[in-house]
């Protein structure tokens, strides 16, 4: 079976950076299982994976656009340190969630400067290319539930 929409796809994979130093990996652990289509995993991998099957095992490399976008200047922002009320310590590399105005935002704080803290809103990865070393373990379609609900069940996905 080939990979499309509505297929739960399980894959193991390497992701390096620009230098090789590696970033992420399946290895040793159980592979990714998703749900193909729905956007579970970066666009660019995904397109990659169309049309591959079972046994499959390739290289890619996802530019910043097809992977966690580029990085956005406006996104890093200098806050006072009264915006973090119930925090006795803040330390570069803590991470919150904050309020934006498009809901909910994953922040971390990249510099302490006396009152004013320094937040990155951006995906650790935004503007990096990913390199991708990826081996298909298994395709088949997705049930009638896994669609509706919009992930995978059981081994390697959702359990309820």
């Amino acid at each position: 079976m080939l990979i499309a929409d509505r297929c739960a796809v399980s894959i193991h994979y390497t992701l390096t950076d620009d230098a090789g130093d590696v970033l992420d990996s399946s290895a040793g652990r159980e592979p990714l299982t998703y749900l193909h289509g729905v956007g579970q995993i970066v666009p660019g991998l995904e397109q990659a994976l169309k049309g591959r099957a079972a046994g499959d095992a390739f290289r890619v490399d996802i530019a910043p656009e097809d992977g966690y976008g580029p990085r956005v200047d406006s996104m890093v922002q200098v806050v006072p340190r009264a915006a973090f009320q119930g925090v006795a310590r803040l330390e570069p590399g803590m991470q919150f969630e904050a309020s934006g105005d498009q809901g909910a935002l994953s922040v971390v704080i990249t510099a302490i400067d006396g009152d004013s803290v320094t937040v990155d809103g951006n995906h650790p990865l935004a503007g990096q290319t990913l390199h991708f070393d990826v081996e298909v373990t298994a395709v088949r379609e997705a049930s009638a539930e896994e669609v509706l609900h919009g992930h995978v069940h059981g081994a390697g996905g959702h359990l309820h």
